[in-house]
């Protein structure tokens, strides 16, 4: 086994309202305002082939996370049991990576407006996938 890391690129930031992130909601679905994916122009071309109604992955470097915690209570919640982060949605990890599962509203030339992205302005965007169905459906 190797110890090697690994350097990743943003394509692009979140653009939100939302910007302490302790006032975020936990899910996007809790409330989380629509937020823009603007892309970098380098990525723009990736992103022709979205449409809007498309459910799509969006992965962010949870940049804010702590990158030493192994435990932490569900939802901040202390009268819950500590779990280990790899069963929780908990920003706070090894390698804080976010996964959001959302609808495009709209599309621009150089970002998309989503709905249900409960990452913080400024958040880095990792890379944008779409929700696949059965695989006969694509």
């Amino acid at each position: 086994m190797s110890h090697q890391t690994y350097e990743l690129r943003p394509i692009g930031w979140v653009r939100s309202p939302l910007s302490d992130r302790n006032a975020a909601p936990k899910q996007g679905d809790e409330g989380a305002p629509p937020a823009r994916v603007v892309f970098r122009p380098e990525f723009r071309e990736a992103a022709v082939d979205l449409h809007v109604g498309d459910e799509v992955l969006i992965l962010t470097w949870l940049h804010l996370g702590c990158r030493n915690v192994l435990r932490v209570h569900p939802r901040g919640d202390t009268s819950r049991p500590r779990t280990g982060v790899f069963a929780t949605r908990s920003p706070d990890r090894p390698n804080p990576i976010g996964l959001h599962r959302v609808v495009i509203e709209a599309i621009e030339e150089h970002a998309i407006t989503v709905r249900d992205l409960e990452a913080i302005d400024g958040t880095p965007v990792l890379d944008v996938k779409p929700v696949l169905g059965r695989i006969d459906q694509r």
